[in-house]
């Protein structure tokens, strides 16, 4: 597994920090890098797997499984834009039931709450 390397720079180039030079604030983000990696490949299945496994940083496997989740900051405003939208626009359908309205409205106002909208109590 590829971990968390101390850079040098040495004449203009960042070449790796051989592990004997390495001072214990670095030993530790390696040590700490490592674990964090283990962590996240033993949560996700195997198509996750093969999206992270590349990763040299638990950073980057964290950032790559947001973005595959949650999507970009423009994406999520899009799709915050389309849910309000959505819900400006809410009304019972021709032939809709009670619960089938109250199904819809509730996953409309799940959805918005889950990208940080807030509503009044009102």
């Amino acid at each position: 597994m590829v971990f968390f390397v101390p850079k040098v720079v040495i004449v203009g180039h960042y070449v790796d920090k051989p592990q004997s030079k390495w001072i214990d604030s670095e030993s530790k983000k390696a040590q700490y890098n490592c674990i964090a990696k283990n962590i996240i490949i033993s949560s996700v299945n195997l198509d996750e797997f093969f999206r992270v496994s590349q990763c040299t940083l638990a950073k980057e496997m964290w950032d790559t499984l947001e973005v595959t989740y949650e999507g970009t900051s423009d994406i999520k405003r899009a799709g915050k834009h389309a849910l309000i939208q959505q819900y400006k626009l809410f009304k019972m359908m021709p032939m809709e039931t009670i619960a089938g309205v109250l199904k819809r409205f509730t996953h409309i106002v799940n959805h918005l709450i889950s990208l940080g909208k807030v509503f009044d109590k009102e």
